[in-house]
């Protein structure tokens, strides 16, 4: 079963369009899933996740995506929905995507703004609710012995991974942090405060050591 779709854009992971969301799901699950296809929307507008096209577990639960021309095409399904059936999906979802002007589609800066392809979601998930239809069927039978070549991980493969690129990030922040305190600015602060005071103390140490200097030779 197709459980949920979202359509991004690669450049700034703006999630564009989503597809109905299966009823019968529970709305906190249905969420949580969300949550998880932005995270995953957001890693491949960052570079981290570059195959075009990659399966994601999750309980039991996968992740599809098909990144093609700037434009992501990510679904949920159960795990036992067939994946090249999944793809066909995707394809679909792609081609219909591509009718689009682009110019439209960079003006789009409201998530989810994008509401016209909604319906098209909807209308071309319906196509794919039955596996055993004839088309369906089709589908997979073609090209029986050519399995789509297509990378697979899982979910908490990506979110280590994340968040080892975060501790990276804080750990090379933090020196720049500390050390931006002797940044040209405060150096110059300090050294305009600093300095006079510095030289009345020497000059003093200077006079009294030539006084202590003459007495003793008297």
């Amino acid at each position: 079963m197709v459980k949920l779709t979202i359509v991004g854009r690669v450049s700034d992971g703006l999630p564009l369009a989503q597809g109905p969301r299966y009823t019968i799901e529970d709305y906190n699950k249905f969420l949580f899933y969300k949550q998880q296809a932005e995270l995953i929307l957001k890693e491949i507008s960052k570079g981290a996740l570059a195959h075009s096209k990659m399966t994601i577990h999750i309980d039991h639960h996968c992740f599809n995506h098909l990144v093609d021309n700037g434009i992501i095409f990510i679904t949920l399904c159960d795990s036992s929905y067939p994946r090249k059936l999944a793809f066909h999906y995707l394809q679909d979802l792609q081609k219909e995507f591509e009718k689009f002007d682009n110019r439209l589609l960079e003006k789009i800066t409201r998530p989810y703004s994008f509401v016209k392809f909604d319906s098209i979601i909807g209308n071309i998930r319906r196509q794919y609710i039955n596996t055993r239809t004839q088309a369906n069927l089709s589908k997979l039978n073609a090209n029986r012995k050519q399995d789509v070549d297509i990378v697979t991980k899982h979910i908490s493969e990506i979110l280590e991974r994340r968040q080892n690129a975060e501790i990276s990030d804080r750990v090379f922040v933090t020196p720049q942090t500390v050390s931006s305190i002797w940044s040209s600015p405060r150096r110059e602060e300090i050294s305009l405060k600093w300095t006079p005071i510095t030289t009345i103390i020497v000059v003093a140490v200077v006079l009294l050591w030539a006084s202590l200097d003459s007495q003793t030779t008297s």
